[in-house]
């Protein structure tokens, strides 16, 4: 198997080019250590006050010429944004016993390992010994509309053609700030929390291997998805509402694999309109109120139920604004009714897994004793899932061969460690490094009554549920109430289904690296480290992961010069606005503009859309920061070079509009051929009215 694989290894690099499956921890924190005691469980037992600060920080990497992440279609390049993308960071302190937590809610597909290892490397410069591995969460919203290039790791960088440096520092660099400046607001407050089912807002994408669960297990829950939607409300002591963050599970995929456009799809939006309601939103700030919609297990659970071919409706852009309104509603629904008190303390336990090599003990899988395997991904991986497809079908698993011929092939093509999966790759046997990380973290966060699980891997609906009543029977004698899949967070390296999902081998199961007791050996991980928050006790770090940053490479050119004609002026209107718009129109302008990787104006906005006032001046009312315009860049072919770049921003003008007088604003940066300079400028279309 390794042979066949080294061989196809180069051809199947640009087969899996096409989608993209998302992984998981291990066996060093089996048991709980004796090695030191922590404050006891119950010290803030009582405790209803807690320090808490919250900020928000731009992460928006490259607006054009980069692979996008999530759909590994090589076509699919950042060409414009409908969003920026933010991170979202919450502090929240216990001051009973002196424990902190940072949590943060990043509008990204995925938080590669690198990240979390720089941001707390940068945290720790700044800040000492606050924050650690142990004591900062950092997931993602699975948004499938973000610029890639961000891994260490060969198979999450194949379709950005390798690493992308600007794009990592957006990310890394604006996910530092966000905690640094929550941190620094930290103050006096309280927490309430409340949840509720959430329906119509998701459907399960792969049914039939639902299906596959025992049929008591299944007897248990309502719907084949969780409809769960747990909300944490922060209060300062002055009165003052500071922020939300609350989980639901479902794929952020209302964009589906031909946008271009960088987003934070349902998620992002639903944040944003919960920001503006409750604290205004303007670019750079400010962010006086921060809200999170973060994911949980949302490995088999789409947005898409809209009806049309893809579920997503006659528009993708409308199906997003429909999820996040849903999400949206349901928040403000138990943001209202949040009377829950939090009372108790903060605490967490973390360790390094090597998630490959675990031995699964019989109870927690099948009466048996089982191993985990290296990393591999199954040929219905690359079917893609319904929200993106690829190429073939789902469903192709070694369970049900009968023939003598179709036994052959598949002994050949998968090994008895990974059981049902016939084998494309096998990312964790290549030289020098695996193409996936194999060492991975797992983490509890406890804050009063509620657990967070944050876990390194797309979960299944299932398997999300498994695991919570895992940690819920360790933690329930201590008070915990609440227990939420926190992910993917942390780091990433696949999905997670069930062992009986697995063996249906659709995209989930396929998609499961480390094979069919992976579930089981994160129960069995996560067991130890409750047991260990459980009881006061430290547990062993795990193994240490590798870094990678010296040996990452990127294949993409950065921005050589800028060009226009010579007649022009960048920012000069290319094609100009209509005299007047009705509302529910578009309004469209085209300017001369320059590459946006000269300038990612981080907190800042490429666009403006302005109306003017009774005095004269311009104020905006629109802009790239909040889903209401569209930035859009194209490489215009100029003679006699190919570096002209145009610039369209599309206003739809929403029915509610004021009637009045209003112009589009570009603002870019251009580079000089001659010596290399990038310099700022600016156009504006002509006034046109709305009526």
């Amino acid at each position: 198997m390794r042979t066949l694989t080294a061989r196809l290894a180069p051809v199947l690099g640009l087969l899996l080019g096409c989608v993209l499956a998302l992984g998981t921890g291990a066996d060093a924190a089996e048991a709980p250590a004796e090695a030191r005691v922590d404050a006891p469980a119950n010290a803030c037992a009582g405790s209803a006050t807690f320090l808490m600060g919250a900020a928000r920080s731009d992460i928006t990497g490259p607006a054009a010429e980069v692979g996008m992440m999530g759909y590994a279609q090589v076509s699919q390049k950042t060409e414009g944004i409908h969003l920026r993308l933010y991170s979202r960071a919450f502090v929240i302190a216990s001051p009973c016993n002196g424990r902190r937590v940072a949590f943060v809610s990043a509008d990204l597909g995925m938080v590669f390992q690198a990240v979390k290892q720089q941001v707390v490397e940068r945290l720790r410069a700044k800040l000492g010994d606050t924050f650690s591995d142990d004591n900062v969460l950092l997931s993602a919203t699975h948004t499938h509309s973000g610029p890639g290039g961000f891994s260490h790791y060969t198979l999450y960088d194949l379709t950005s053609f390798g690493f992308v440096p600007q794009n990592f520092e957006a990310i890394v660099s604006g996910i530092t700030d966000s905690i640094v400046r929550a941190n620094a607001r930290l103050a006096e407050g309280s927490l309430r929390l409340s949840s509720g089912d959430l329906h119509g807002a998701s459907a399960n994408r792969s049914p039939e291997a639902y299906l596959r669960n025992p049929e008591a297990e299944r007897a248990r829950y309502p719907d084949n998805v969780d409809t769960r939607m747990t909300l944490l409300r922060m209060t300062g002591a002055d009165g003052r509402e500071l922020g939300l963050v609350n989980w639901f599970a479902v794929h952020a995929t209302s964009l589906g694999n031909t946008n271009t456009y960088i987003s934070g799809d349902n998620k992002g939006l639903a944040s944003h309109a919960f920001e503006v309601g409750e604290g205004g939103l303007t670019p750079g700030g400010p962010d006086s109120f921060v809200a999170a919609f973060a994911n949980s297990n949302e490995g088999d659970v789409t947005p898409n139920n809209l009806g049309g071919p893809d579920g997503r409706g006659p528009n993708e852009f409308e199906a997003a604004a429909i999820s996040a309104k849903k999400q949206y509603d349901f928040a403000a629904h138990l943001w209202a009714t949040a009377a829950m008190p939090v009372l108790g303390g903060v605490d967490y336990r973390h360790a390094y897994v090597k998630m490959d090599a675990v031995d699964v003990a019989p109870a927690f899988a099948d009466g048996s004793a089982h191993r985990t395997c290296p990393a591999a991904i199954g040929v219905s991986m690359l079917a893609g899932a319904e929200d993106g497809p690829g190429f073939g079908s789902e469903g192709a698993s070694c369970e049900s061969v009968h023939d003598v011929w179709n036994q052959f092939t598949c002994a050949a093509v998968t090994t008895p460690c990974q059981g049902e999966k016939p084998i494309v790759l096998e990312m964790g046997t290549m030289k020098p490094y695996p193409w996936t990380p194999e060492v991975l973290p797992l983490q509890v966060v406890t804050v009063g009554p509620l657990a967070l699980v944050a876990v390194p891997f797309e979960m299944t609906t299932m398997a999300g549920r498994r695991l919570r009543d895992t940690v819920r029977a360790q933690l329930q004698s201590s008070g915990v109430t609440d227990v939420v899949i926190a992910g993917p967070a942390n780091a990433y390296s696949g999905y997670v289904a069930t062992r009986e999902e697995y063996a249906r081998q659709d995209y989930e199961g396929a998609s499961t690296h480390f094979g069919p007791w992976t579930l089981a050996a994160l129960q069995q991980s996560f067991a130890g480290l409750a047991a260990g928050l459980r009881e006061g006790v430290s547990v062993a770090p795990g193994p240490t992961p590798r870094d990678l940053r010296k040996a990452v490479v990127g294949l993409q050119p950065g921005v050589v010069f800028d060009d226009k004609l010579l007649w022009v002026d960048f920012g000069a209107v290319a094609e100009e606005a209509k005299a007047s718009y009705a509302r529910g129109d578009t309004a469209s302008v085209t300017f001369w503009g320059g590459h946006p990787r000269n300038d990612l104006k981080l907190g800042g906005t490429y666009l403006r859309v302005q109306r003017r006032q009774a005095d004269g001046a311009w104020r905006d009312v629109a802009h790239d920061g909040e889903g209401g315009a569209l930035y859009h860049w194209q490489r215009e072919y100029c003679v006699p070079t190919l570096a002209c770049s145009h610039v369209r921003i599309d206003w739809p003008i929403p029915r509610d509009t004021p009637p009045g007088t209003y112009r589009l604003v570009h603002e870019g940066n251009w580079k000089s051929g001659w010596d290399g300079r990038v310099h700022p400028y600016s156009g504006s279309s002509r006034p046109f009215t709305v009526r």
